[in-house]
């Protein structure tokens, strides 16, 4: 289900793609290797992996696409891209939307914050655009748009929720194929399952939060896509954090209190056999 009408059709019918958030190529593989339907690159964890920063818009368009690039090359499953605010005005989101497509990515998401964007899940208070101009930065990027297969996902970050809907449902207005509410904006499924009524089109939901509570068929019932967005990242993190103090403490390998995943299974998954196949057909000094 790589990027086509079969993936543009099963999101809009609203036959729910789950996914996960990757950071980096490394993620990714292991994402696709869990069964996930697709992958989404995380802006939050692009931020940690790359730069070691905060999500606050600090890394560059073309180093956001150097690793979704790298990202869409290693696996085979749809990628769905976090491009930020679209790093600019209009014109800067039309440049954003055909370096992305170029990609390979299946669709991408663009929020209506101002540049530089600041995460909500961390900060309070974010200040979004005024919609007049996240409905032009939407049109720009349909204009931009070369394959109507490439999903444009418009994400609001207004927490009053009939602010968002109208937000809502003057992006769709626009040509936005989805919309994607953030956290803050709901308390229930009810409020939802009211988004996904005045907007007309399936949501895409980032499992975070209390959204994290919902039932599998709770979110099929509003959602097109949706993302454990930062699961991956999180848990990396926890066993990083763990086993590294275990060894600066004890100098030793023995009983760290994560398991750490065996060598020469880890080669076979990263590909090692493959390449000595491929050294051997087209080296002959191999």
């Amino acid at each position: 289900m790589s990027r086509g009408p079969d993936f543009r059709n099963r999101v809009l019918a609203q036959k729910t793609v789950w996914s996960a958030g990757a950071y980096d190529a490394l993620s990714a593989r292991f994402i696709e290797a869990a069964g996930f339907d697709a992958l989404m690159t995380s802006g939050f964890g692009v931020s940690a992996s790359f730069l070691g920063q905060p999500d606050a818009e600090l890394y560059t368009m073309s180093e956001n696409l150097t690793v979704v690039r790298n990202v869409v090359s290693a696996v085979n499953v749809p990628v769905i891209a976090d491009i930020d605010t679209g790093y600019g005005n209009a014109i800067n989101v039309m440049r954003t939307i055909r370096e992305f497509e170029a990609s390979g990515v299946s669709a991408v998401i663009m929020e209506d914050q101002v540049a530089p964007k600041r995460c909500p899940i961390c900060v309070g208070g974010v200040e979004v655009i005024p919609m007049d101009e996240g409905v032009a930065k939407i049109e720009a990027a349909v204009a931009a748009r070369r394959d109507p297969n490439m999903l444009i996902i418009a994400r609001t970050d207004v927490v009053d929720p009939a602010a968002a809907m109208e937000r809502g449902r003057a992006y769709v207005a626009a040509g936005a194929d989805m919309i994607q509410p953030i956290s803050k904006c709901f308390k229930d499924i009810d409020g939802l399952r009211a988004m996904r009524e005045a907007v007309g089109v399936p949501l895409s939901l980032q499992l975070l939060g209390w959204l994290e509570q919902l039932s599998a068929d709770e979110v099929e019932e509003v959602a097109g896509m949706a993302t454990y967005a930062l699961v991956p990242l999180m848990t990396v993190a926890s066993a990083l954090k763990e086993n590294l103090a275990a060894l600066a403490e004890r100098r030793s390998t023995r009983d760290l209190p994560r398991p750490v995943t065996d060598h020469n299974s880890f080669i076979d998954f990263i590909g090692f056999p493959q390449i000595e196949e491929l050294q051997k057909r087209y080296l002959k000094s191999a």
